[in-house]
């Protein structure tokens, strides 16, 4: 397989996860896309739950869709060849340029899947760089580059960069501590073939005046030899978080908040982008809420995706928190399910393939809710698919997301007369309104709430119940509202950090 390279590719490594590389990768292809060049992101392995689908129907993980439109392209999942997503238990799904092709125990995974892995990633390369030929590949790196216990099989961090010979840049969290350590102790564990690859330091998060830290720039530079590209400040506008460790760390405080929803955190929560445009939303105050914890009296209940249902909903079970779910519900609670909270809102979820399920649990485990009278059975083929429908709630419109599930759901004891179809000729939602105006309800389809028009009707109702007024339609879309947080985070990468001569 021949790799042609125009441009030295840009790699972001971490001193460890959550150092901020996802969004330092993110801020160089803007960056780079405002100098007129084409960045192409790219992350050989990812392990999250947070998926994107592209168009042609195949899973990535959603950083390299978002890093993808800081670049101005499209999502394609030859930007993240190897994806792996947790299912508990130490086992993961994995999946090869979009498509499942297994599991894997952790124990057994690079026993068994590196070879084929890697082949993953130079096929990704390939197919990325023969259709934009003038692009430079803005890498990102995953964890640690120096796990010795793992070096010799890491597929994504420094064997990635020796094989394309890239400009490594080595972001190190000062907010976690330790910042000299992290340095000195990365740089030392590496080769000497792979410290010529780091080009440049960043320090990330800094709180305070960095003139504070000038002290220790000489320091580091003149103990390492590698210049200190700059440092970022800590930055207080809201990020897509890196993985679901983040979610807990995100405070969202909206003191003109006018409606509260309260999110479940599920031990195997999937797609939690889908909740992102409501931080940004000034009269919303978001709350997540784990299995444990009180649920209070929200203005709206959302139970998000997940990857393992049927263990989530024993979670919920265990912790009686299905039980509050329920009194919230039957006391004129309104509550929405996407994709696995979906699931758990009806009679049963049945899975005779196993995909979801453990013999462990207990057959209750398999009883849903029963909150919306659907019946989930969860098959051996997962359907991933961008989808664009018309909707019949809160008002009939167009609306675009991405169905990615193993479970297909269908009504059952159909006596309800309130419950209503989302979507016509389609299995992918329904919804129950009472006659106090609450609503039960849910969709398979993740974006939902990407849909502007649709997310303040949406809300509207929910203000409706409370007697406040109803927001305008017309309000500025999330799509600006990403770029300009894209924009925001570009112009502080800028202001702070010069990478100029890693491009030259």
């Amino acid at each position: 397989m021949i790799i042609e390279i125009k441009h030295t590719p840009l790699m972001v490594l971490g001193t460890s996860s959550g150092a901020g590389k996802t969004l330092i990768a993110t801020a160089i292809c803007r960056c780079l896309k405002r100098k007129g060049e084409q960045p192409i992101p790219f992350k050989g392995q990812n392990m999250s739950n947070n998926a994107w689908v592209d168009t042609q129907g195949r899973e990535m993980a959603y950083s390299q869709a978002l890093q993808s439109w800081s670049a101005g392209l499209e999502p394609s999942a030859e930007m993240n060849p190897v994806l792996l997503k947790p299912k508990g238990d130490c086992t993961s799904e994995v999946i090869h340029l979009g498509k499942s092709v297994g599991t894997s125990k952790a124990i057994n995974y690079y026993e068994d899947w590196f070879d084929s892995g890697w082949e993953a990633i130079k096929k990704g390369l390939s197919i990325l760089l023969n259709s934009k030929k003038d692009g430079r590949l803005i890498l990102e790196g995953a964890g640690s580059p120096v796990e010795v216990n793992l070096q010799h099989k890491d597929l994504t961090n420094l064997k990635l960069a020796k094989f394309l010979n890239a400009n490594c840049i080595l972001v190190a969290d000062i907010e976690r501590g330790g910042v000299f350590a992290q340095i000195i102790g990365t740089i030392a564990l590496m080769k000497p073939d792979e410290k010529k690859l780091i080009k440049g330091i960043i320090i990330n998060r800094f709180r305070g005046d960095k003139a504070l830290f000038d002290n220790g720039v000489t320091w580091i530079e003149k103990e390492t030899g590698i210049a200190v590209l700059g440092i970022l400040p800590w930055l207080n506008e809201i990020f897509p978080p890196e993985d679901s460790l983040d979610l807990l760390e995100r405070k969202q405080t909206n003191q003109n908040a006018e409606i509260e929803i309260a999110i479940i955190k599920l031990p195997r929560i999937s797609n939690f982008s889908d909740l992102d445009p409501f931080l940004s939303d000034s009269t919303i105050q978001t709350r997540w809420i784990e299995p444990g914890q009180d649920l209070g009296k929200p203005d709206v209940l959302i139970i998000p995706g997940s990857k393992q249902t049927i263990k989530d909903l024993e979670s919920l079970n265990k912790t009686g928190l299905s039980n509050q779910i329920k009194n919230y519900a039957n006391n004129g609670g309104n509550i929405f399910g996407i994709c696995g909270g979906l699931q758990m809102l009806g009679e049963s979820l049945d899975d005779p393939y196993k995909q979801e399920s453990i013999k462990e649990l207990s057959t209750f485990s398999n009883i849903g809710m029963k909150l919306l009278p659907i019946k989930t059975t969860f098959g051996e083929i997962k359907q991933t698919s961008q989808r664009e429908e018309r909707i019949s709630w809160p008002n009939s419109q167009n609306i675009k997301g991405f169905e990615m599930h193993y479970g297909e759901s269908y009504l059952i004891n159909n006596k309800n007369s309130n419950i209503i179809s989302l979507f016509k000729n389609s299995n992918l939602g329904w919804v129950i309104e009472k006659k106090d105006k609450s609503f039960i309800g849910g969709t398979y389809l993740h974006g939902i709430f990407e849909n502007d028009e649709w997310r303040r009707q949406w809300i509207n109702n929910v203000r409706k119940k409370k007697g406040l007024n109803s927001l305008k339609i017309n309000e500025e879309n999330n799509s600006n509202k990403r770029e300009k947080l894209l924009d925001l985070l570009t112009d502080a990468f800028e202001t702070n950090i010069n990478i100029d001569t890693l491009i030259n």
